[in-house]
């Protein structure tokens, strides 16, 4: 499903929270902002509903794994 994700620190003090993300779907690629509270907010592109939905859950998936732990 995502494909080339990646992430990095809004912020160069990388204690404050925030995070630019990135990744393709379907050969769509989208850009957002990752806020400390799980919140997304997305910036070239608004997927569906439907995309949203399994996209969220799967941001929170790779953000834990590669930001909190």
């Amino acid at each position: 499903m995502i494909t080339h994700f990646q992430w990095k620190p809004l912020f160069k003090d990388n204690t404050l929270p925030g995070w630019k993300i990135s990744f393709y779907v379907n050969k769509q690629h989208y850009q957002a902002i990752y806020h400390k509270d799980g919140q997304i907010e997305w910036k070239n592109i608004q997927p569906s509903d439907h995309l949203e939905a399994e996209l969220k859950q799967a941001i929170h998936e790779l953000m834990l794994f590669h930001v909190y732990e």
